[in-house]
């Protein structure tokens, strides 16, 4: 049976990556290992499950659908193991995946309390604004920002973030600040990934609602990039409390157009395993939905 389960684990992480030397290296196995046993499983079942190119592999329609049920297979296992080792004796590895400046400033900090709970736990974090093929990556669930695009995916909405502009005070000394949303259109504005990333900015007050074309000479790919050219007084920044609280605090930054409200930004949690995650994956959604509250 241990050998079957072995062939389920290997099958599932070359068909989700695509890749018998990825998957072999997750597993700790050599590539000629993982190619054995996909090999006699094939033969074993009598069906074609993976074609095999020079570059990469691909799953066929037999293979994908015992894709579906070697994972729920696999999931059934590890549900079972946690629940006769309890809550408290969770163990292996959670692939997290997070937002650079979301992450570090607002998850990040919060694990130390649920990996003392947690001891048996391991937590390989991924941290990038550039959004991950999450079935690729082998990851455990994602933390995203903003709509959701990945509808095959399981998800829970964690927390909503408020937003609004900021900027440098010796920008403002040299440009001014604007009093109006109109007024954006003369001023350079910085634009960084996902929703931050738009160069038409809306905002509400009084129930009114007011559109205005931004336009600027920076743009990032980072929530990093964002903070160091805003820091630099290069423009004005869409931002939110948790991510340039610090700053302001400190007087580096200085909030624009307060009475202004820009559309918050919900916050997720995304596990591609589908709607039904590992017990380890929920014990981590329920702790950073209850912190995040």
């Amino acid at each position: 049976m241990s050998d079957r389960l072995q062939e389920l684990a290997v099958f599932v992480r070359a068909a989700e990556s695509g890749s018998f030397s990825k998957a072999a290296r997750e597993l700790g196995l050599s590539q000629p290992s993982v190619s054995r046993i996909i090999g006699e499983l094939e033969t074993r079942l009598g069906v074609k499950l993976l074609l095999r190119t020079t570059r990469s592999i691909a799953v066929t329609d037999a293979g994908a659908l015992f894709l579906t049920r070697a994972r729920e297979v696999l999931a059934d296992i590890e549900d079972a193991e946690d629940a006769a080792r309890g809550v408290d004796s969770l163990r292996g590895t959670l692939r997290i995946t997070m937002p650079i400046v979301y992450g570090t400033r607002n998850i990040i900090p919060r694990l130390p309390k649920f990996l003392r709970a947690h001891p048996l736990l391991r937590v390989e974090l991924s941290v990038a604004d550039e959004r991950q093929n999450l079935v690729v990556e082998g990851t455990d669930v994602a933390i995203r920002l903003g709509p959701l695009n990945d509808s095959g995916f399981g998800a829970r909405k964690l927390a909503t973030v408020s937003r609004f502009l900021v900027a440098a005070p010796s920008y403002l000394a040299e440009r001014g600040t604007p009093k109006t949303p109109a007024d954006l259109a003369s001023h350079d504005c910085i634009f960084g990934p996902g929703l931050f990333g738009r160069t038409t900015w809306s905002f509400t007050r009084n129930g009114a609602e007011t559109s205005v074309d931004v336009r600027g000479r920076i743009t990032t790919d980072s929530g990093p990039g964002v903070f160091a050219s805003v820091l630099a007084g290069l423009g004005i920044a869409m931002t939110s409390p948790v991510m340039a609280g610090p700053e302001i605090e400190a007087g580096a930054l200085v909030p624009v157009l307060k009475s202004y409200k820009l559309a918050p930004v919900d916050v997720y949690a995304v596990f591609p395993a589908g709607p039904r995650p590992s017990t380890k994956v929920r014990a981590l959604v329920d702790f950073l939905a209850e912190e995040l509250r």
